[in-house]
């Protein structure tokens, strides 16, 4: 899989388990400044944290029911 459009220049070519502990600010569009708020707020500070982040789940679970929903 190739992920380099979603991770920034010096984290293309690392392993999947690289990215996933790398700070969040590796994510493409997620600014040095915008980690800082997300640690502030929630204490995430790897891209591991962020995707488990239960506001994250709670709204992922929200789109996919609602894609089905009628």
């Amino acid at each position: 899989m190739n992920i380099s459009k979603a991770v920034d220049k010096a984290y293309e070519g690392k392993s999947f388990k690289e990215i996933a502990d790398a700070p969040v600010d590796a994510l493409q569009g997620v600014s040095e400044g915008d980690a800082k708020h997300l640690k502030e707020a929630f204490n995430v500070k790897t891209v591991k944290d962020l995707a488990n982040l239960k506001y994250v789940k709670w709204a992922q679970a929200i789109v996919t029911l609602a894609e089905t929903e009628k």
